[in-house]
This record gives structure tokens, C-alpha cells and sequence, in this order.
């Protein structure tokens, strides 16, 4: 009785392990190339705001004079 407990403690370890193994996945092309447009952007948009800067002011052409 003792060995058929055992080899159920056995197999239910067995089975826990299999559950544990991580499958590795491959790295995707299309998610380096998004990871990258996505850098692209951000350095951008971070330029533009160091160009345009918060001193700067547009004013309306409707309100100049000559």
C-alpha cells in the first residue's frame, strides 16, 4: 500500500515539474522594428520640445502691423 503511495506522490511531482519548464520563445523581427520606430519618435519629439523650448511664443499674424 505504501509503494502505490508513493509512486502517486511520484507522479503527481512529475507532473509539476513538467509545468514548471519554461518554453523559450523567439525573438520577433517585428517587435524589434516597433521598439525601435517607437525610440525614433520619442527622440523626435524630445528634440522638438528642446528646439521650440518654453520661451518661445507664436505670435498671431492677424495683429502685426506694418
Amino acid at each position: 500500500m505504501k509503494l502505490t503511495a508513493e509512486k502517486d506522490i511520484a507522479a503527481k511531482i512529475a507532473a509539476a515539474k513538467a509545468q514548471l519548464v519554461m518554453v523559450e520563445t523567439r525573438p520577433s523581427a517585428a517587435a524589434a522594428l516597433g521598439a525601435a520606430a517607437l525610440a525614433a519618435t520619442a527622440a523626435v519629439l524630445m528634440a522638438g520640445v528642446v528646439i521650440v523650448g518654453p520661451g518661445v511664443q507664436f505670435n498671431d499674424p492677424s495683429t502685426l502691423t506694418r
